[in-house]
């Protein structure tokens, strides 16, 4: 095998990397400073579409990280850059919370539920029965179907919720109609992270907490791959998997010297 590149730029899973459970993990506050000052291009990644960077730079301020809102990448905007690229000031029938009605106003997207290009499934608190059954109808009569990311459940301190793999499921299920899924696993978050970024995926590395989303989604997209044993994935579970991270560390803390 060849010798990869040094790493020149760094993307990052957000949950179980940086933060768990609302609180930093020990050591992200110093990585995030040294990638900030060692002028190394870096994006921190999410699934989660129901915040914008904005929101999300202050709920990680909040927990002691400063992290700029361009410096992050969402579901939500890889979403809207792929629809963008996709069919330029389409329209949509859009089931979500403002980070990504926000992100597809952004690209000159309207927002419609009268004969719209797509329906749109991204992550919300608050799905209705209504609007769930708006957008399969609007699929029956033609929608393209597309959703943030696969991710079935999520957590909140009461427990799992339904996420947005769940109600696409549900949607499919009426339909018969499986959507586009922007988000991780898919390597096409991975590679609109890097070109937001203007990065080389041989010179990138990807950190996350999750073999089945984060490092299989890093490998597809040909990066330098790095698990984090502080989230979902722990170290007796990685053997499961096909394929392997190209390094394991127990925490962000031990990368603070590679960058």
């Amino acid at each position: 095998m060849s010798e990869r590149k040094p790493i020149e730029s760094w993307l990052s899973d957000m949950d179980g990397v940086l933060v768990h459970e609302g609180q930093p993990v020990p050591g992200a506050d110093e990585f995030i400073r040294r990638l900030k000052e060692s002028g190394k291009r870096f994006l921190v990644l999410t699934n989660n579409s129901i915040y914008t960077a904005r929101d999300l730079s202050v709920r990680l301020r909040a927990a002691g990280l400063d992290v700029p809102p361009e410096s992050i990448w969402t579901s939500a905007l890889a979403t809207a850059k792929f629809l963008a690229d996709q069919r330029p000031e389409g329209s949509a029938y859009v089931i979500g919370e403002a980070g990504l009605t926000t992100a597809l106003h952004e690209v000159g997207y309207v927002l419609t539920d009268l004969d719209p290009d797509y329906v749109v499934l991204g992550e919300t608190r608050t799905y209705s029965f209504t609007s769930i059954t708006r957008a399969i109808r609007l699929i029956d009569n033609g929608a393209r179907f597309i959703a943030t990311n696969p991710d079935p459940i999520g957590p909140s301190t009461e427990g799992s919720l339904p996420a947005c793999g769940a109600v696409a499921a549900m949607i499919t299920k009426a339909t018969g109609v499986e959507p586009y899924f922007v988000g991780k696993p898919n390597p096409m978050m991975m590679r609109s992270a890097l070109n937001q970024i203007d990065a080389h995926s041989e010179t990138t590395a990807m950190i996350g907490d999750r073999m089945d989303t984060d490092v299989v989604c890093g490998i597809e997209a040909g990066l330098h791959t790095i698990l984090v044993l502080t989230g979902v994935t722990q170290k007796d579970q990685i053997d499961r998997y096909p394929f392997r991270p190209t390094q394991v560390v127990n925490s962000v803390a031990d990368l603070i010297d590679l960058v």
